[in-house]
């Protein structure tokens, strides 16, 4: 199942397809452009003693990359996602267990960590756990004259001057992270935050439209 993004809007095509692992509790493979990954969650299940929380369930972030081992980027995103979960998964419903969220990085081809994130919340909502909102990604490149691609290619992002990636909340569109590569002024992040911003519209109307039609077929 594909969508075109709107009108006007920047944001390369995307596409779900959820529930096609059997293994994990919910799963969901997100394609943005010619980026894709693959995600599963596992969970909420028995945790080891030694990181069991009367509070909360405790939740781990798995980041494969599509070739070779994980590496200090992976373990960063991955700190990335987890946080967004965190911050989403109403995780004080489930003490003392744990939920495990594994991402397959298919392919690569810009805007990894947006699509990293939007197939994490596509796969916890597949996996039917509680969350307080949804949450997505989305990333700016900033070219050298001070242009910004929105969602950008693997060669924007390349060329680009600095590249920023946004994770923000459904209900407010609160900011729940940012990272940064590169150097840009004060007045770029925000030009890049308030496009960012406008374009959680076009993923959060995906992600209805996808459950839409998910459950009509149930």
């Amino acid at each position: 199942m594909g969508s075109e993004p709107e009108p006007g809007c920047a944001l390369r095509p995307f596409a779900v397809e959820q529930g096609l692992l059997s293994r994990p509790d919910g799963s969901a493979a997100f394609v943005q452009g010619d980026t894709s990954v693959l995600a599963g969650v596992y969970g909420p299940a028995e945790v080891r003693s030694s990181r069991e929380s009367p509070e909360r369930a405790a939740l781990d972030v798995l980041l494969r990359p599509k070739v070779g081992l994980p590496g200090v980027l992976e373990r960063s995103r991955e700190q990335m996602v987890r946080r967004a979960c965190e911050a989403a998964l109403l995780g004080e419903l489930h003490p003392r267990s744990s939920v495990t969220l594994v991402l397959q990085v298919v392919s690569d081809a810009g805007s990894l960590l947006s699509c990293c994130l939007n197939a994490a919340c596509l796969a916890l909502l597949d996996a039917g756990l509680p969350l307080r909102s949804l949450f997505c990604g989305v990333t700016c490149a900033l070219a050298p004259d001070g242009a910004v691609a929105l969602d950008p290619s693997a060669r924007q992002e390349k060329e680009a001057r600095a590249v920023l990636t946004f994770a923000f909340e459904s209900t407010e569109k609160r900011l729940l992270l940012s990272t940064t590569r590169g150097a840009c002024s004060a007045k770029e992040l925000h030009q890049c935050l308030a496009l960012a911003q406008r374009a959680t519209d076009t993923i959060f109307q995906f992600y209805r439209d996808s459950a839409r039609r998910k459950f009509s077929k149930s």
